[in-house]
């Protein structure tokens, strides 16, 4: 629906007072309100007193810079709404009763009707206004990917205690994982493998039985974490653990010790037996 202005002396008035309220819904004048006012002034000059040929040059000169703005605020409209292919948006709608509707999803494509871009998210279409929020790949991967809280830890062999690393994400809704494989990387590069069994995960804490780390040398490690989620996530930076003291001698060595017992009884009583 266009505005409506009255025509005063064979010439359109277009002063606010004197328009009607009649007006495009939540809408300024474009071009062709522009055009359709221009077209008016001429259709209802006086023809006693034309108006002058140099206004109409500049009203002319005023619609074809408003032109030239307005196709490029639609180009750069459009351009941006294309850029949005692949990435994760979030749509407000406000219905008619004042009620907004929120909708999150990635844009699968772009497509311009009537020339406006709408973009299609979980097999809707949605104005390209109507987008709130677009958020990057990167950050929404770091959200919702597993992760592992920056921490030092340390271990003593002589006062071995299980390693407790707390903050440990396994991820959310479809990057999440169901498992975590643990190593020990030293300064060489070398990789220490810890056994599943000696792992325990809880609400966000993994627990290292102290009996997997009873014959790690003493040194500086990175602890390697690799979840098994869609991407695969591997973390090996934010975990450091330094491990002090001597390794016992005791540790693996039982069966050992028992056996040279069991020589030494032996070795004792033979004497006695060649005596008699």
């Amino acid at each position: 629906m266009g505005t409506v202005a009255p025509v005063v002396d064979g010439k359109v008035d277009i002063s606010e007072s004197s328009q009607q309220t009649e007006k495009k819904s939540g809408s300024n004048l474009d071009k062709d309100d522009f055009l359709l006012l221009l077209v008016t002034q001429m259709q209802y000059q006086d023809p006693l007193e034309p108006t002058d040929n140099t206004e109409y040059v500049a009203q002319l000169a005023q619609f074809s810079e408003l032109e030239q703005m307005q196709n490029l605020n639609s180009t750069t409209v459009n351009t941006s709404a294309f850029s949005l292919v692949g990435k994760t948006v979030y749509i407000e709608q406000t219905s008619k009763t004042g009620d907004t509707k929120e909708i999150e999803g990635m844009v699968d494509y772009v497509t311009i009707q009537n020339g406006k871009s709408y973009v299609s998210v979980n097999g809707e279409l949605y104005q390209y206004d109507e987008i709130v929020k677009v958020i990057d790949d990167s950050y929404y991967l770091s959200q919702f990917q597993p992760s592992v809280s920056k921490q030092d830890l340390t271990f003593m062999h002589h006062d071995p205690q299980d390693l407790v690393i707390k903050g440990i994400s396994l991820g959310k809704d479809n990057y999440m994982a169901s498992s975590i494989a643990v190593g020990l990387i030293d300064a060489s590069g070398n990789t220490i493998q810890i056994e599943a069994g000696k792992l325990k995960y809880k609400d966000g804490t993994l627990t290292i039985d102290r009996s997997a780390l009873a014959s790690v040398p003493a040194g500086t490690y990175n602890v390697a974490f690799v979840f098994d989620d869609p991407s695969k996530t591997v973390d090996y930076t934010n975990v450091t653990l330094t491990v002090k003291g001597v390794i016992s001698s005791d540790s693996g060595n039982t069966d050992k010790a028992d056996s040279e017992v069991s020589d030494d009884t032996t070795q004792d009583k033979e004497p006695e037996n060649k005596e008699s």
